[in-house]
This record gives C-alpha cells, structure tokens and sequence, in this order.
C-alpha cells in the first residue's frame, strides 16, 4: 500500500489515460510487450489517497522463457554470449548461406545441357534434405511423429511442387526474375483468401499486393525486352511454385501451432515423402535414367547440387532462429537486404543484359512487402513508435500534458 497526497491525483489520472490511449485492453499496462493485468482502487474519503496496485506475475514468466528459447546455429549454443554478437552472427549466417544457395542454384544451370533436368535437381535436393532431417531428429530426445500421415502427403505435395516449379523455372528465365517472384507470395494468398474464403482485407493489404502486382509485371518487361532466355512458361512455372508455397505456408502454421511439432520433424517427413513423389514422376517420363547419365558425365553437378541442398538446409533454420527471437521486421530486412545482394551478385558473377528498369521495378516490389509486414504488426509497431516518440521529444510530450491538464482543470 502506498500513499499519494491529492494533487497527485491529476497526474495519475494522466497517467492512466495514456496507457488506456496506447492499449485498448484497459485496465491493464503493457510494459515492454508484455501484458501485467492490475487493479486499481482508490478510497476518495482519505486523505492522503490510498491506491493499491495488485500485478499478476505471468507476463514476467513469459518473457523468462522467451529469453530460455534455444539459440543454435550448426549445433553451437550462442545464448551464452552476448545479445548484439547473436545477432551478427545470425545474420552472417543467413547471408552466407543464402548467398551460397542462390550462387550454387545458378551455377548448377550455367552447366551446358542441364536446364531441361530442373526436376532431377529437386529430386537430389529433397534426398539431401531427407538425409539432413534424420541426422537431427537423431539427436533430439522426442523423435515421436505429431502431425498425421494424412498431412503429411498433402505437405510433401505442395512442397513438390513448390520447390520443383522454382526449380525449373531457372531454365526459362534469368535467376533475378525468379527472386522477384518469390517476394511475392502475398498475391496468391491475397487472391485465395478473396475468392475461396470470402475474406475482406484492409487498405494496406491491397495497396502492398498493387505494389508487388505491379513491380512484377515492370520487371518481367524488362526482362522480356533485354534477357534472351526468356519464356513466358519460366512464368507460368515460377507463378505455381508461388501459389503452392503460399498455401503451403498456411497449412504448415495451422498443423505446427495444433501438434507443436518441431521444425525437423516437418522437414523429414515433407521431403522425404516428396523424395517419392518425384521419383516416380521421374520413373514414369523416364527422365531420370537421361539425367543420371547426364550427372554421371558432369559429377561436377553432384558437388554442386549438395553445397545447394546444405546451404539451403541450413538458411531455413537460420531464418526461423531470426523470426523466433528477433520478430519479422528483423527478419524481413535481413531476407530482404539478402535478397538484393542476391541479384546483385548474379548480375555481376554471371554475363546478362541489364537495364534500369530492374532497379525501380524491384523497389516497388520491396515496398509491397514492407507493407505486408507492417500490416501484420500494425498495432505493435504503433505502440512502439508512440513509445520513441515519447522518449525522444520530451518537448512535445510536455506539451500534450500541459493540454491534458487544462482540460481536466
């Protein structure tokens, strides 16, 4: 119990109203995210005024698990150091081996007679991934299955087909069309959530998905009117792996969040399933005998194919490290800044025809997915821009007070 003399009523009752302005939820605070339900009582007969503050102590639990959260990276534990080298070296990670998985990706079709087996590659990597999936569910303690079989083919068919599509979609268009593609998965989802579900989205929504509509169709132009290799059915190829890997996405979030299975147990399971899947397609059209022979007479293709596959392996748990303890903005603006790097690098490492057009068409499509994200996390990053506003223009902050003040008077 704490006392307050009278005059310092106004004060809390400014107090109060701010923290009701930030968080709806009132009578609650949120302090630092977290939610710290209170009551407040307050005896009006007394003087001086008696005000009892009661907290409940979950939030503060909550954010001590948030901190245990396990942090790996190749199997090293990195939360024993310091939070700003974590974060360095996550994102060191995530450049060295994106940038790695997109050089080896490119690179596996710049190998003379290879751009028809862009299936094959999948097939290859979806063996490496199943290989690198037992490996760490071998060194888990719980190695039970969570998610039904069932699920598991309808993942392990959307992943084929979004990982096979982008594969073989390098062998009709330039490696810079296919990621400015791939940073676009809102559309699809966009457009499924209006027609099959009935769903209305907000202002931002739209105008993010205009923005990337719209940076795509300027840069697939340019890319039509300078690049050689272009085929309209690189597009068609490149827009399915989107529409699968935008429902893949909602599908694997809903089964995770029912089962809680781990991210290696999805992998497994997905890609190994997958394996089958494609073998048998590749049975059956009888490519893959032609692209054996093929590898056999360019081993080279193999060393190349597994630096993609590790790469790639290891970029996906990096990233979802990145997410899990730093949040999507951080990991949007890493991916993205990758990303650029990404088309940069292939431009200058491998010979193509370059314009302009690339730059502000690309740029448009960066600012559709900061929108995407800043709509998914619009009452978050308003609260958090209120909270620098405050912290950092006491001026103006004084001066809403003063105004508060005369109002109550």
């Amino acid at each position: 119990m704490s006392y307050i003399h009278s005059n310092e009523m106004q004060r809390l009752q400014l107090w109060s109203k701010r923290i009701t302005s930030a968080d709806n939820r009132s009578p609650s605070e949120l302090v630092d995210g977290l939610q710290i339900e209170s009551s407040v009582s307050v005896d009006m007969a007394k003087k001086p005024i008696a005000i009892t503050i009661e907290s409940n102590s979950k939030g503060l639990e909550s954010l001590k698990r948030t901190e245990d959260l396990e942090f790996k990276i190749l199997c090293i534990d990195l939360r024993t150091l310091p939070d700003y080298v974590q974060f360095l070296l996550c994102c060191g990670a995530v450049f060295v081996f994106y940038l790695a998985y997109g050089y080896c990706q490119e690179l596996i079709f710049t190998v003379d007679g290879f751009r028809p087996f862009g299936w094959y590659l999948t097939l290859m990597q979806f063996a490496f991934y199943s290989v690198f999936g037992v490996t760490e569910m071998s060194l888990k303690e719980d190695r039970t299955r969570k998610i039904s079989f069932k699920t598991y083919l309808l993942l392990a068919f959307l992943t084929v087909a979004t990982m096979g599509f982008s594969n073989s979609s390098l062998g009709y268009l330039n490696y810079p069309t296919q990621v400015i593609f791939k940073c676009c998965k809102l559309i699809p989802v966009l457009i499924g959530g209006i027609i099959l579900q009935g769903k209305k989205y907000g202002m931002i929504d739209v105008t993010a998905c205009l923005c990337m509509t719209g940076g795509l169709i300027f840069f697939t132009l340019a890319d039509s009117s300078v690049s050689p290799m272009f085929s309209l059915y690189g597009v068609l190829l490149i827009s399915l792996a989107l529409c699968a890997d935008a429902v893949i996405g909602n599908v694997q979030e809903k089964v995770m969040k029912q089962t809680q299975a781990s991210n290696a147990e999805v992998v497994l399971y997905s890609y190994a399933l997958g394996f089958v899947y494609i073998l048998i397609g590749q049975l059956v059209t009888a490519q893959f005998f032609e692209a054996t022979v093929f590898c056999f007479k360019n081993p080279i293709v193999f060393f190349y194919t597994f630096v993609f596959s590790l790469t790639g392996y290891l970029g996906v748990n990096v990233v979802l490290n990145l997410v899990k303890i730093y949040g999507a903005l951080i990991a949007v603006t890493v991916t993205t800044c990758r990303k650029a790097i990404t088309i940069c690098l292939s431009f200058i490492l491998f010979t193509k025809p370059f314009t302009i057009q690339y730059v502000w068409s690309g740029f448009i499509v960066v600012i559709g997915i900061y929108l995407n994200v800043y709509s998914k996390n619009k009452a978050k990053w308003d609260a958090q821009f209120v909270s620098v506003v405050h912290r950092f223009w006491p001026l103006r902050r004084r001066l809403v007070a003063l105004q508060n003040l005369q109002h109550i008077v």
